[in-house]
């Protein structure tokens, strides 16, 4: 059983709405949720609602056929009962104003998965009902089987919506939230404050789940994800397994660097790594590992406590010196970096990083690898995303800068260039999915027995 949850444009309450079903449905299903987009920040409020961990789904980085892979992959490892798939924006919005890359019904699409609508009904009744229309009628293979209406004023408006949207639009209306400024949730820079940084979040989730039992028909939604057909369609690999030495990598993984794909850890981990998490803010040193991932998160709201912890700014920088592999994206580029905002950082390269009020990076991206490096071969193409505010002045230094990437789509660090190569580290502003990179894994954990093969026969 799965279902799409989809608004019809943003500020729907998409994400509050979705994340109280699946809490309430975990109550009696074994709940698998999933996020479409390339988002870090919703999936952890899924993960604390359901106790599974969300997974990304996204037909820009994914096939068809990954895609149904991706989502059965999903529901075995959790043996989930439901896929609950929030959607991403409006259900039509991604990269093209024709065709469906990006968007969630792309997904819905691929999944053969029934569709329930979101909409901010503030102030609607009888347009409500042509949204609706114009949802349906503008690609009838996407099966839109049930609406939401969310702010509504009161009983009243909210019948008076519904019988529009069923008498006019033939599409069953399964609850209607009201207004409540409470139903909402904090945000940064970055979107959504990631769930894993606030205790208060569980209660919240649990306040989302109590209006959605009070507001929404659960027993329709099921009936409508009961009616899903079995996914049709060929299945494919995700990524290259080829790797057979095992290696050891610490992962980054704490209340400040948290933006991982699920995937990409277990991409790693079927070319045999084992993944060993720490902290860079509250431990003393890196773990024993043969290899470092440092990933994406907040760096830049917690300098202050990266800069005190001295003691693991100098185990990552000798690390990197003694010519060991590291891999960091975005927020890890600048954990790497000389200094954020003046604040001293590990400083493997030697360039300042700041915060910047306007975004620096929001877009999807494509790159080409302009030589060999840590996780992709000369001439590779592959597909990520940036989302940053942070800069990296790379334009003050007299020595060259040694970029791994051209930025065929995107913006990159500098000059449509990305992935800075220095030792054997290799960050980058680009966040990867293993989907989008098949090669990822297996050529990071390759590179990383090569570089261990080399340095055991020189000065073992």
């Amino acid at each position: 059983m799965r279902i799409v949850l989809a608004g019809t444009g943003s500020a729907v309450g998409k994400t509050t709405i979705s994340t109280g079903i699946m809490k309430a449905l975990s109550k009696e299903y074994k709940i698998q949720p999933f996020k479409i987009g390339p988002d870090y920040i919703d999936p952890t409020y899924h993960t604390l609602a359901t106790g599974n961990t969300s997974r990304n789904l996204d037909s820009f980085f994914m096939d068809e056929d990954q895609i149904r892979t991706s989502f059965k992959r999903g529901m075995e490892k959790s043996k989930g009962d439901i896929g609950i798939i929030e959607g991403v924006r409006g259900l039509y919005e991604g990269i093209s104003p024709i065709e469906d890359v990006g968007n969630s019904a792309s997904i819905a699409k691929a999944l053969d998965s029934p569709v329930i609508l979101i909409m901010n009904a503030r102030s609607l009744v009888k347009s409500a009902a042509a949204i609706v229309l114009g949802f349906k009628q503008l690609d009838p293979n996407v099966k839109i089987e049930g609406v939401i209406l969310n702010k509504v004023k009161g009983k009243r408006h909210y019948l008076k919506a519904k019988e529009s949207v069923e008498k006019l639009t033939g599409t069953n209306v399964i609850g209607g939230i009201p207004r409540d400024e409470s139903l909402t949730v904090d945000e940064r820079h970055l979107g959504l404050v990631p769930a894993l940084e606030k205790e208060k979040i569980a209660g919240n989730i649990e306040k989302w789940a109590s209006v959605v039992e009070e507001y929404i028909d659960l027993d329709a939604i099921v009936r409508i994800m009961k009616s899903s057909s079995k996914i049709k369609g060929k299945t494919s690999e995700l990524w290259k397994i080829a790797n057979k030495n095992p290696l050891k990598i610490g992962v980054a993984i704490d209340e400040i660097f948290s933006f991982y794909y699920k995937e990409n850890l277990e991409s790693l981990e079927d070319n045999n790594a084992k993944i060993i998490p720490f902290s860079p803010c509250k431990d003393e040193k890196i773990p024993d590992a043969d290899a470092l991932y440092i990933g994406g998160g907040y760096p830049e709201v917690f300098k202050k406590e990266l800069s005190s912890n001295e003691s693991m700014l100098k185990s990552i920088k000798k690390f990197s010196d003694d010519n060991n592999p590291i891999y960091a994206e975005c927020g890890g580029l600048v954990y790497l970096s000389k200094s954020i905002d003046g604040r001293k950082m590990v400083n493997i390269y030697p360039y300042d990083s700041f915060m910047t009020q306007k975004v620096q990076g929001l877009s999807y991206v494509i790159a080409k690898s302009l030589k060999d490096n840590l996780i992709s071969q000369k001439g590779e193409v592959f597909r990520g995303h940036e989302f940053h505010y942070t800069k990296i002045d790379t334009a003050n230094r007299k020595q060259h800068t040694n970029f791994a990437f051209d930025i065929l789509r995107g913006r990159g660090i500098a000059n449509n260039k990305d992935g800075i190569i220095l030792n054997n580290t290799l960050a980058n502003f680009i966040h990867i999915h293993a989907c989008s990179c098949p090669n990822f894994a297996y050529n990071f954990t390759k590179n990383v027995t090569e570089a261990w093969s080399i340095f055991s026969t020189h000065y073992l």
